[in-house]
């Protein structure tokens, strides 16, 4: 657990650093990333050639302005692009975003538990992303065995990645719960809340095909509906048509096109 702490100690001390040396300096798209991501990112795969361009574009932007390490083991590339794509994904419908309530994300090895143990041979190790508050504000810590198996699986409309980004989309407005103030136009607020309300009884009585995550709050509630809207956006658009209009508002992108 002390070395956990220290390393991410560590990384807060490195974002610092590292933001200062870095802003305004955008890489250019290495050229064999755009085979780690056709060959892992359904979402990508599924773009026109302009389009790939443009998530180019974006995740090379959200790679100049976060800072990123791994504990334990050395960061490769794909995990580099599983993050950026989880980050890209959500946002990818909006003409330019910072995730400004984000400063670096610490990459665990597998899932961990509340003291952030990843090493313990309990059963309490079911924590695949966090994003942090406190002094951990604006870090989030994710899993490598989550994130790479949310990307593979493409049918159980599950992904870590997304999640723990929407999570810090929705907290733009400085409270997590599941409204997206800055995002949603006022006239949508309250039919988005009875909406929300709506589903997560049907979830919490058994009548949904929504994780069950989803009716844990508010925040999860979204977070795990935007998973199912990019992981399976034509189920959730047949299954639950008044969801996915709200999330192409929302998002301001159609996957299921």
């Amino acid at each position: 657990m002390a070395y956990i702490f220290i390393s991410v100690v560590i990384v807060l001390f490195a974002v610092h650093f590292y933001r200062k040396a870095k802003r305004h300096s955008v890489k250019p798209f290495p050229e064999h990333w755009h085979k780690l991501l056709t060959d892992n990112v359904l979402f990508y795969r599924n773009l026109s050639k302009d389009a790939q361009l443009i998530f180019q574009q974006k995740m090379m932007l959200f790679l100049s302005e976060v800072y990123i390490d791994a504990v334990q083991f050395e960061l490769e590339e794909l995990d580099k692009v599983l993050i950026a794509a989880s980050a890209v994904i959500p946002v990818f419908g909006f003409k330019e975003w910072h995730y400004t309530n984000l400063s670096g994300i610490l990459l665990y090895p597998d899932n961990f538990n509340e003291d952030m143990q990843f090493s313990s041979k309990d059963n309490s190790r079911n924590i695949g992303g966090i994003v942090g508050n406190g002094r951990f504000e604006k870090q989030m810590i994710l899993s490598k065995k989550a994130l790479y198996h949310g990307f593979k699986n493409t049918t159980d409309k599950s992904n870590t990645g997304i999640h723990e980004f929407v999570h810090l989309i929705d907290k733009l407005d400085d409270r997590t719960d599941g409204v997206l103030e800055r995002l949603m136009e006022h006239q949508y607020a309250i039919p988005w809340l009875n909406l929300i309300h709506k589903e997560m009884e049907a979830i919490n009585d058994n009548h949904s095909d929504i994780r069950k995550y989803g009716g844990t709050n508010q925040a999860e509630f979204f977070a795990v509906a935007s998973e199912y809207f990019f992981e399976r956006a034509d189920l959730l658009k047949r299954k639950h048509p008044e969801l996915y209009g709200m999330l192409v508002e929302c998002f301001r992108q159609e996957p299921s096109t």
